[in-house]
């Protein structure tokens, strides 16, 4: 072993305390445990320096024989789990094995336990999500046996404590100086052994069957978002309380409205006469009414007009959004032999001087500027 002192090797003052020591003892050994550095022949000796230490100095009388005559005062002490203060050891150990495993010192396993959530997934209108929903759902789950209240024991009996781990789910396994830990394999971490299972759910203590619930879906719910039940998921273990029920909402694609947020977006197409000269249309809204709505003479396609109140409701209360109309110009087809002549009249009238059509008319100067640009530098 080295000749460092067993202070050093832990990394504590010589006047360090119980608790100082412990903590210190935990992590030098979780560190150097042969488990986390296999086939490293350093950590293996560095690991057998930590548990000599922690051997001599977690005993009162050890490390006061120690603190006066150094190791000759201990002869032999180090030598191995024998005369150690065998409850504070197994703790520290059985602490860092339930790290190194993954699971909780001494946790209890008996006892009822919270039973798993559930999904379920629903689909309805963006009219639906406008006005909010009333539903009846059928969720395919377990639920807890009547017969015998989830137990799992046939009615009359009672599970008994399992015998193997006298009820904690775990049992331990002390080799030296080494404390394992895991579940128990009779009562598969149950903590409990039910000899007389019950006849109605062969001992699961749930049956599986379709459940009817009444759901709300609020008004302005928008799509992805979830609505929770509580317990209405699946039973506990042992007549433990249920799970929660999740349904994830999905708002149906719109034919004539896409949504962001609380603002309805709607494209409508506009006669190019009306565009022009201006005009109404007509639009819908999501509350399945009908809206007058005013043209601007000239309108392009491309134009926005806001429409204040007409979008979607919010979940937490307050004013609708509001819907946005994009026009777009529709430009006429199946002309008769008189119609085109008069467009003909139009565009002699209107064309040669620009005036009717500003954006082509800047158009083709940008168009202009940019050939004489190339030919210039030709």
């Amino acid at each position: 072993m080295s000749e460092r002192s067993y202070y050093d090797i832990l990394g504590v003052a010589k006047d360090a305390d119980e608790k100082t020591l412990k903590a210190a003892f935990r992590k030098k050994a979780m560190e150097h445990h042969p488990d986390r550095n296999p086939g490293c022949n350093v950590s293996e000796g560095k690991f057998k320096e930590v548990s000599e230490a922690w051997e001599v100095l977690s005993d009162a009388q050890k490390r006061a024989a120690y603190d006066r005559f150094g190791k000759a005062g201990v002869n032999g002490a180090g030598a191995g789990p024998q005369g150690r203060p065998e409850d504070i050891f197994r703790d520290v150990f059985g602490d860092m094995f339930s790290e190194l495993f993954g699971g909780q010192r001494g946790q209890q396993r008996t006892g009822p336990g919270r039973g798993a959530d559930l999904r379920y997934d629903y689909e309805i209108t963006l009219e639906e999500a406008f006005r909010g929903k009333q539903a009846e759902i059928s969720v395919p789950t377990t639920e807890r046996c009547e017969p015998c209240n989830g137990s799992g024991a046939e009615p009359g009996t009672q599970p008994e404590t399992c015998t193997t781990c006298q009820g904690h789910g775990r049992v331990r396994m002390t080799q030296g100086f080494f404390t394992m830990e895991r579940t128990c394999g009779r009562c598969q971490g149950s903590g409990q052994i039910i000899k007389t299972p019950c006849r109605n759910c062969d001992g699961r203590g749930a049956v599986r069957r379709d459940r009817t619930l009444q759901i709300s879906i609020p008004a302005g719910i928008e799509d992805g978002q979830r609505i929770r039940l509580s317990g209405e998921g699946e039973p506990g273990a042992r007549g433990g309380p249920k799970g929660d029920l999740f349904i994830f909402v999905t708002v149906r694609e719109h034919d004539l409205f896409e949504r962001d947020g609380q603002t309805l977006f709607a494209r409508t197409p506009v006669p190019m006469c009306v565009a022009a000269l201006g005009g109404d249309v007509e639009m819908p809204t999501i509350d399945a009414s009908r809206m007058k709505v005013t043209i601007p003479e000239g309108s392009q396609t491309g134009k926005r007009m806001r429409l204040k109140g007409k979008g979607m409701p919010s979940l937490r209360g307050g004013p609708n959004g509001d819907m946005v109309i994009e026009l777009f110009v529709e430009t006429p087809t199946n002309l008769t032999a008189k119609q085109k002549d008069l467009l003909k009249q139009f565009a002699e009238e209107c064309c040669p001087s620009g005036k009717c059509h500003p954006e082509s008319q800047g158009f083709f100067k940008k168009v202009k500027k940019f050939f004489d640009q190339e030919d210039s530098r030709a």
